[in-house]
């Protein structure tokens, strides 16, 4: 086979591949669509006063901290102002090397309390448990350092409730988010999970821990990562939820059956990706055992987040999401086309593998050998410009087809002003930011095949000033 015929090839092959992505897209696209336009009045009727029935099942709010002395009492405190009838906190001071104990002893008037401990699931060993004598649904576990994922095993350990909730100590929540979250599970019983829509906090203002005035961010990096969000969780979630095939629930805000993650084996420790590999391993076991359950995703904005507003730490997230979801995909290989599998191994996991895990690898190799097609004479200058055109035109319709759900459905973004933001994001994105994230996700790929180590980082945001009210957080925690 000559060069020029080998090129021929490698172009067709990357055609297919181009189009292969672009229909799944779509047909998400679609889905969510149908699932925004059937669930409205749904969603309105949130905009009625709660009124709850006692009937609803107490959760548990686990919340692991590492050295946040300066934050973590005012997490707590707007944690108790959520509304919901029958709530647990219990704080994982995971090691911390600051006074985070001591902040929480203070303000919370902390004491010794001799409670039995069972071992559910693995972790580190806990030192002491403590209660709160102001409220007395706040306990605080006192262990030594093993990470997030093994703190939160650890609080699994000592929830008490059959319903828990995995919150990140940078998120801030709505006051409704788990009468919101619960909703699945009332409605159906085999519910295992649920998620959320998570928005970007930046540039919103904070006020005593919620969110009161929603905003758009200062810089181009973390507009653009709006426009991501709203990809991910508006037609990308949305879409699996239906056929019960959801990929993740995220780490910022989600609630698990505890009974079931204590089956699956609780939170994997040598993974960077805990979150997503929980998820997926949740299908595998449910599915290949044959029993009925349900992941669920509830579209409402019920939880805000911090992004990185610089290249160096959008850099450090994106190689290490990428690496987490290839410890993800090989942690659960046995799901893939597994016959008993469903939409999870059929669908879910060969899109994981295919188009998110390769993707970036088909995509670099694509703008070479187009590039070099077109040095070499094998193509035009019309086909190599067409190329690129339908490559930036089907992404900027993604993002475009983003923006249309989120006018129809939430429309959190009203003003004029932040939509013609949204739209020159989606410019900026296409124009060089993700060619380079494409890279970065190479890296986080090499990552994984030579095992490189991986450290939490802590992402420079501008929310905290803008809001006045919310102080910078180190989310980085010893591996």
């Amino acid at each position: 086979m000559t060069l020029l015929r080998l090129i021929e090839v490698v172009q067709w092959a990357f055609l297919a591949y181009f189009i292969a992505l672009t229909v799944s897209y779509l047909a998400l696209n679609l889905v969510s669509l149908r699932v925004i336009a059937r669930d409205a009045d749904a969603r309105a009727s949130l905009l009625l006063p709660r009124f709850f029935s006692r009937l609803e099942p107490p959760v548990s709010i686990i919340v692991p901290a590492f050295n946040e002395e300066e934050t973590i009492a005012g997490t707590i405190r707007c944690l108790l102002q959520l509304e919901y009838p029958e709530l647990e906190i219990v704080v994982v001071n995971d090691g911390s090397t600051d006074r985070t104990l001591e902040v929480l002893s203070r303000e919370f008037e902390l004491v010794p309390f001799p409670e039995a401990y069972r071992i559910s699931v693995p972790s580190t060993p806990v030192r002491r448990v403590y209660r709160s004598l102001r409220h007395r649904n706040v306990r605080v576990l006192d262990k030594s350092n093993g990470g997030k994922a093994d703190a939160m095993n650890a609080g699994i350990n000592a929830a008490r409730y059959p319903l828990f909730c995995a919150v990140d100590g940078d998120s801030v929540l709505q006051r409704d988010s788990v009468a919101r979250v619960v909703r699945p599970f009332l409605e159906d019983p085999t519910t295992i999970a649920c998620g959320g829509t998570i928005r970007v906090l930046n540039g919103c203002r904070v006020v005593d821990g919620f969110v009161e005035e929603i905003g758009m961010p200062r810089g181009w990096i973390a507009r653009v990562q709006v426009l991501e969000y709203l990809r991910a969780f508006l037609f990308g979630r949305l879409g699996w939820a239906p056929v019960n095939a959801l990929p993740n629930v995220s780490g910022a805000f989600g609630m698990f059956r505890r009974t079931a993650v204590i089956e699956a084996g609780g939170y994997r420790t040598d993974t960077v990706g805990e979150d997503m590999e929980l998820v997926l391993r949740l299908h595998r076991l449910y599915r290949l055992s044959g029993r009925p359950y349900r992941i669920s995703f509830v579209p409402d904005p019920i939880c805000w987040t911090e992004v990185p507003d610089t290249l160096a730490a959008l850099r450090r997230q994106r190689v290490r999401w990428h690496r987490g979801l290839l410890e993800a995909i090989a942690g659960n290989r046995q799901l893939l086309f597994h016959r008993r599998g469903g939409a999870a191994a059929w669908l879910t996991v060969p899109n994981l593998l295919f188009f998110e895990a390769f993707g970036p690898v088909v995509e670099v190799a694509g703008y070479v050998v187009i590039g070099a097609a077109w040095a070499l004479g094998v193509i035009s200058w019309s086909s190599f410009a067409a190329f690129f055109a339908a490559a930036l035109g089907v992404a900027t319709l993604l993002s475009a087809n983003a923006l249309l759900l989120e006018e129809k459905s939430f429309h959190v973004y009203q003003r004029p002003k932040q939509l013609a933001v949204l739209i020159g994001a989606v410019l900026v994105e296409n124009l060089g930011l993700r060619q380079l994230t494409a890279f970065w996700r190479i890296s986080g790929m090499l990552s994984w095949l030579f095992r490189r180590p991986i450290a939490w980082g802590s992402p420079a945001t501008a929310a905290a000033a803008d809001a006045g009210a919310r102080d910078d957080e180190d989310a980085g925690r010893a591996a």
